[in-house]
């Protein structure tokens, strides 16, 4: 569930409900679609939310995909550890643990204030309650020990999870009774920012039975509950800084909750913190926190060019653009070519004589095809400049998807009977470029980092713009499937038949070829169409970014094309059917808003380029 979708979508309804209801409701569901057969795959398609290789470290000997992680008060009943390894979370905490379990109140949301107030004592889980949750999640583990436990309780329930659990974090009052106990496991001793007991600490740190510390911000209590203050990330940093002057430059530090921006994250990574657990951050800012916290650690990274993929890219989107302008001159000269009327046995003049809209009729297919070409061009053009150069693996993905099943649209040229020669040519002249431009481009692994430190307006305002671009790019990619069905099937729509003023049985007695050619162009028609849709959707899902100016550029620029070419063509014929039009003035909408929410989040930093 990425923040185009969550925010947009989910969040208005879900802070509606009982915590308890939402928490769990969006925690079996993710869980079910992360069980089934291709789930996984799903979710990353929708958001590539899982960290890059290059964040990959190893704490106190645990290896960790990332460094980010969530608090086990996100998930008190353990039904979210399925799920949370597909939303890009790598580390959880499970608990408190205790020999017995409790139950507590619920939580209480206050959505006004993006406050959640936690109840107080925590409820607790049994040692087989806990294992059945780390068994449940994919990642390392750390397992909290609930305070109410003796040190002698504590050691207990470390042994019956030592197999399964590598860490542990406990009280100061248990570190104090274990620390001259047999313990192989990571042991942090867990601390409340503005109740740090710095000496304490550092006596027990020297007994190098104890990695670290695990901290929590300053808390706001109120009778029976108490959620985090409003400077929780400012007092988070204050207690990191004196653990380092005064406990150990060299003990692990874990924050547990405090983080609500990319920039909290960031500066506390910057002081040292080893693992970051989100908390009330992760609800309220959303489940594309450790995505955005993450790209922004890798902002300051270089990014090495690689032009020679990029070149045959570029000249792949190159010949797409110049065969789409050649198209759309010829729709609206010639319309149809000597190879057309050889095929049908009929010239253009013939055909006009019996009657003229029939012509028109297909210079409104092959101008709609021309544009659609012309827009893809420029996608494919965008994305080998500013993607495949940089080997980034988003941009290579939507490259060849959309590539692919542009070629793979051929097939629909042929489904009624006609096949284009010139269309046929055109594939076998393009198919070695891309090739060429797939092999040099396959081993593309980098991973993109971005400017966005905050949740500001312009943030806000491009989750709306990008569910509006998500949504044009798959009512693209749907209407082409349509499209292509209707030119290999039936060929013609109710308002094709009221604009032509001829049944299709009166065109097959005419010339029983005119329907197959006329065919032959919806198909086409429809197969570049899934083709630019699934550019725009992939666009859309993948390339959205603080300051990429490009995407932004590329969209504004790679859309009209197609829809002037789509609409103008119906007025300039006279097929002006409302209802026959009424999708495409739909996606003009969507995507005008789209354009005009996304703005200020992707054009923040001025580009050099197009």
């Amino acid at each position: 569930m990425p923040d185009w979708s969550y925010h947009p979508l989910f969040k208005p309804w879900l802070t509606k409900l009982p915590p308890g209801i939402s928490r769990e409701f969006i925690y079996r569901s993710m869980g079910c679609i992360s069980s089934i057969r291709g789930g996984r795959s799903f979710i990353e398609l929708l958001g590539h939310l899982d960290p890059p290789t290059e964040l990959n470290s190893t704490v106190d000997g645990v290896p960790y995909a990332s460094s980010i992680g969530v608090s086990a008060r996100l998930d008190p009943k353990g039904t979210g550890a399925k799920s949370f390894s597909s939303l890009g979370i790598n580390v959880i905490e499970a608990g408190p643990v205790s020999l017995t379990s409790s139950s507590a109140k619920e939580s209480i949301m206050n959505k006004d204030r993006e406050e959640i107030w936690f109840p107080f004592p925590e409820p607790t889980k049994t040692v087989e309650e806990c294992r059945n949750q780390i068994k449940r999640f994919s990642g390392p583990v750390i397992v909290t020990i609930d305070e109410q436990m003796t040190g002698e309780e504590a050691h207990i329930i470390i042994n019956k999870l030592s197999d399964e659990a590598d860490s542990f974090s406990i009280s100061l009052e248990q570190a104090f009774e274990l620390r001259t106990a047999a313990i192989d496991k990571n042991l942090y001793i867990h601390q409340i920012a503005d109740c740090l007991k710095a000496d304490q600490l550092s006596s027990l740190m020297s007994s190098n039975q104890f990695n670290g510390v695990m901290i929590e911000p300053t808390k706001v209590w109120d009778e029976e509950y108490f959620t985090e203050s409003r400077d929780a990330a400012k007092s988070l940093v204050k207690a990191v800084r004196m653990i380092q002057e005064k406990v150990s430059q060299t003990c692990t530090v874990i924050t547990k909750g405090g983080i609500r921006e990319p920039i909290e994250a960031h500066e506390l990574h910057q002081l040292g913190v080893s693992l970051l657990l989100l908390e009330e951050g992760y609800v309220f800012t959303g489940p594309g926190l450790p995505k955005r916290i993450n790209e922004l650690w890798l902002s300051d990274g270089f990014t090495e060019r690689d032009d020679s993929g990029a070149r045959w890219g570029l000249l792949f989107g190159l010949a797409i653009l110049f065969a789409g302008i050649i198209a759309l001159v010829f729709s609206m000269t010639r319309v149809i070519l000597p190879y057309d009327e050889a095929f049908i046995g009929m010239s253009r003049d013939q055909i006009a004589v019996f009657n003229p809209r029939i012509l028109a009729f297909m210079a409104h297919d092959r101008m709609a095809l021309a544009g659609t070409m012309i827009s893809g061009g420029i996608l494919y053009i965008q994305l080998a400049r500013h993607g495949l150069v940089y080997r980034m693996r988003w941009a290579n993905r939507a490259f060849h998807v959309a590539a692919i099943l542009g070629f793979l649209g051929i097939f629909a040229f042929i489904g009624y009977g006609y096949f284009d020669w010139l269309h046929g040519v055109f594939w076998l002249l393009l198919l070695p470029i891309y090739i060429k431009c797939f092999r040099l481009t396959k081993r593309s692994y980098a991973h993109p980092g971005s400017i966005n430190r905050s949740n500001h307006s312009a943030w806000q305002k491009a989750n709306w713009g990008q569910l509006l671009f998500v949504l044009l790019g798959s009512l693209i990619a749907i209407g082409g499937v349509v499209i292509m069905f209707i030119g290999m099937t039936h060929v013609f729509v109710p308002t094709d038949i009221t604009f032509l003023c001829v049944t299709p049985d009166m065109l097959q007695s005419l010339n029983e070829r005119l329907i197959p050619v006329i065919a032959h162009d919806r198909a086409g028609f429809g197969g570049a169409l899934v083709s630019v849709g699934v550019l725009v959707l992939l666009l859309s899902l993948w390339g959205f970014r603080e300051g990429e100016s490009w995407v932004w550029n590329t969209l504004a620029v790679g859309a009209p094309p197609a829809f002037v070419a789509g609409l103008a063509t119906h007025f300039v014929i006279g097929y002006t059917s409302f209802y026959h039009l009424l999708p495409a003035y739909l996606l003009v909408v969507i995507y005008v808003l789209g354009l005009v929410l996304s703005y200020p989040y992707l054009k923040r930093r001025q580009s050099v380029n197009l």
